[in-house]
C-alpha cells in the first residue's frame, strides 16, 4: 500500500504507524510526496522527507520514498486550494499505480471531517457536500482510505510526542486568505469554547449526512431505472415524480452522464424550464444538454476552431472505402463498401462540401417526392444540433446529408461498386 505524505504532523504519524504494522506483516509501503511548487520551502520539505525515509530504511522499516513535482499552475482566478487538491490527488494516483499500489492511506482525522462539514454548510452545499469525506472510496483503480477519520487531533499529537517524530510545519497554515485556515484559526477556538463537543457532534452529523446521501442515491437508481437509458432521460415519466424525487433523480442522472456534480444554478434552471420546454439546449462544462421530442441527452461538444468558416474544407476526393477527417466541419465522413443500397464510388471522386443555404431539396426514398431539408429533418426526427455537417454534392447534385443519408436520386444499380456514407461528429468520436 501507499501513504500520502506531505511531511506534516498528521501524515508523518500515519506513515510511521503504517510502517510499524507493515514491518510485522512483511508488507511494503510507499511514501508518496507531492511537490506543489507553491511554497519557497517546498524544495527543503522534499529533501527532509527523503532524508527521513532514508533514516527509517536504515532502522529496518519497509518504506520506499516516491515523489513528483507538479508542472501545472492554477489558472487566473482559480482557487489555489481547489487546484492544489485536484492536482495532488491526480499525482498521488499516478505514483501509486506506477508502483503497483492499489490502496492509498490519507491522514484526515475527526477535526478535518468537522471542518469539511462546516465549510460545505457555509457554502450552501447539498447532502453530498455535507456528507464530508468517506472513510473508504474506490476511484479509477485506487482505493482511498482514511483510517484515522474518527481519531481526534489530540490523539495524533500524543502519538507524535510519544514516538518523537519530526515533522514539517507549513507556513501557509497561518494564511487567513484560505477558508479552511480562517475556520481553524478564528472559528474553532470560539466554537469549542462555547460547545466543547462541537468537533465530535459535527463529525457525527457528517456521518448521518453520508448515510442519507447513500439512501438518496439508491432512491435515484430506483426512480431512473424505468425512465432513463443510454440514449437519455425521458422527461414525461420524470415529471410524474414528486418534486423532491424529481430533483434527486435529475442530479443523479446529470452526475452519471457528465462525470462531475453540476452547478446548483444549472440544476435549478432545468427543474424550472424542463416541464414547459419542447425543444431546448443548455450549454454546460464540456458539452451541452439537449431536449428533443421528450428526451433529455448530454452531448460532449468539441471546442469550435477559431475562424471556422475560413478553415472549412470545400472539396473532398473519395476514391476508396475509409475514413475522411474534416476538422473544419468538426466531423468525419465514413465510406463503407456495401452490397445493398449505396452510391456509386465513381461519383465521389470530386465532392463539393457546402453549408445549408435554405433552398436544398432531398429525396428520402425511391418513388417519394423531393422535399425541403427542413421538412425531411422534421419527418426523420433529426434534432437541430445533428444538422450541422456539410452537404455533399457531386456534379451539382446533392449526394449525402448528415442525419438523412444518401439522396435516393444518387443510389446506384446492383453490380456497381457501391458505398454507404456515414457522418460522425468529432465530439461523438472523442466520446
Amino acid at each position: 500500500m501507499a501513504v500520502a505524505w506531505s511531511g506534516g504532523r498528521d501524515s508523518t504519524a500515519l506513515l510511521h504507524a503504517t510502517l510499524i504494522e507493515a514491518l510485522a506483516l512483511g508488507a511494503k509501503v510507499f511514501a508518496l510526496h507531492v511537490h506543489h511548487g507553491l511554497s519557497p520551502n517546498a524544495d527543503a520539505w522534499l529533501a527532509a522527507c527523503e532524508a527521513q525515509c532514508a533514516r527509517w530504511v536504515r532502522r529496518g522499516l519497509p518504506v520506499t520514498f516516491v515523489s513528483t513535482r507538479l508542472v501545472t499552475a492554477p489558472a487566473p482566478g482559480e482557487s489555489v486550494e481547489a487546484w492544489a487538491r485536484q492536482e495532488r490527488y491526480r499525482a498521488l494516483r499516478s505514483m501509486a499505480l506506477a508502483n503497483g499500489a492499489s490502496v492509498v492511506l490519507l491522514a484526515h482525522h475527526r477535526r478535518d471531517q468537522a471542518d469539511t462539514f462546516l465549510l460545505q454548510a457555509l457554502r450552501g452545499a447539498g447532502m453530498a457536500g455535507l456528507a464530508g469525506m468517506p472513510a473508504s472510496v474506490e476511484r479509477e483503480g485506487i482505493t482511498w482510505q482514511r483510517p484515522w477519520l474518527a481519531k481526534s487531533r489530540e490523539d495524533i499529537e500524543a502519538y507524535v510526542r510519544r514516538h518523537r517524530l519530526k515533522h514539517i510545519d507549513d507556513e501557509s497554515n497561518g494564511d487567513r486568505r484560505f477558508a479552511r485556515n480562517r475556520l481553524r484559526l478564528d472559528v474553532w477556538p470560539a466554537l469549542t469554547g462555547a460547545f466543547d463537543q462541537a468537533e465530535t457532534s459535527l463529525a457525527t452529523a457528517a456521518g448521518w449526512a453520508h448515510e442519507a446521501r447513500s439512501a438518496l442515491d439508491e432512491l435515484a437508481a430506483l426512480d431512473l431505472s424505468p425512465i432513463a437509458n443510454e440514449r437519455g432521460l425521458q422527461v414525461a415519466p420524470w415529471l410524474a415524480l414528486s418534486n423532491p424525487r424529481r430533483s434527486n433523480a435529475l442530479r443523479a442522472w446529470l452526475l452519471a452522464h457528465m462525470g462531475r456534480p453540476v452547478a446548483a444554478s444549472l440544476a435549478e434552471r432545468l427543474l424550472q424550464e424542463l416541464p414547459a420546454a419542447r425543444g431546448a439546449r443548455w450549454p454546460t462544462a464540456g458539452g451541452e444538454l439537449r431536449l428533443y421530442r421528450g428526451l433529455l441527452t448530454f452531448e460532449a461538444v468539441a471546442p469550435t476552431p477559431a475562424n471556422t468558416a475560413a478553415t472549412r474544407e470545400t472539396l473532398l476526393s473519395v476514391t476508396r472505402a475509409g475514413r475522411y477527417d474534416l476538422p473544419g466541419w468538426a466531423g468525419r465522413l465514413h465510406a463503407e463498401r456495401t452490397s445493398g443500397e449505396g452510391v456509386p464510388l465513381a461519383w465521389l471522386a470530386r465532392l463539393e462540401l457546402r453549408p445549408r443555404v435554405g433552398a436544398e431539396r432531398f429525396q428520402s426514398g425511391l418513388g417519394r417526392p423531393p422535399r425541403s431539408l427542413k421538412k425531411q429533418f422534421q419527418s426523420a426526427g433529426v434534432p437541430e444540433w445533428e444538422r450541422a455537417g456539410p452537404l455533399f454534392y457531386s456534379g451539382g447534385q446533392l449526394v449525402f446529408v448528415p442525419g438523412l443519408g444518401i439522396d435516393a436520386r444518387m443510389l446506384g444499380l446492383p453490380g456497381q461498386p457501391l458505398v454507404r456514407l456515414r457522418w460522425e461528429p468529432l465530439a461523438a468520436a472523442a466520446a
